[in-house]
């Protein structure tokens, strides 16, 4: 099981919005202990900022983007390719032994802990 949150989990000042992906995360906890019996495992994948996407609905001002890539390690946006492949694995035997996580792709915009 792979759920999303969000980078503003973890920034605070987000308002509702951070506070319900905070939640998702700790729900993740509950679920990987509950499904961990059947083997299945539930993971979360925390986003930072990913272009080419309606989530900012035309509202992404060229300021706002660049600071936004300044916050990065690696200076570029996410691409929703990023989040795809993240999930792929998560969902295959490879991260069989992965379960209760919340990953990080961000660009380094936020390290994990």
């Amino acid at each position: 099981m792979v759920s999303v949150s969000s980078i503003a989990a973890h920034r605070g000042g987000s308002g509702s919005y951070g506070s319900a992906k905070a939640a998702v995360e700790a729900w993740n906890l509950t679920i990987a202990q509950d499904l961990d019996k059947d083997r299945i495992t539930a993971n979360v994948i925390a986003p930072g900022y990913i272009e080419s996407t309606d989530f900012f609905q035309g509202g992404m001002i060229p300021q706002r983007r660049a600071a936004l890539l300044a916050q990065t390690a690696n200076g570029r946006a996410g691409a929703p390719a990023d989040i795809a492949g993240t999930v792929l694995f998560l969902a295959s035997p490879a991260a069989g032994h992965i379960t209760g996580q919340t990953l990080h792709v961000n660009g380094g915009a936020l390290a994990g802990r």
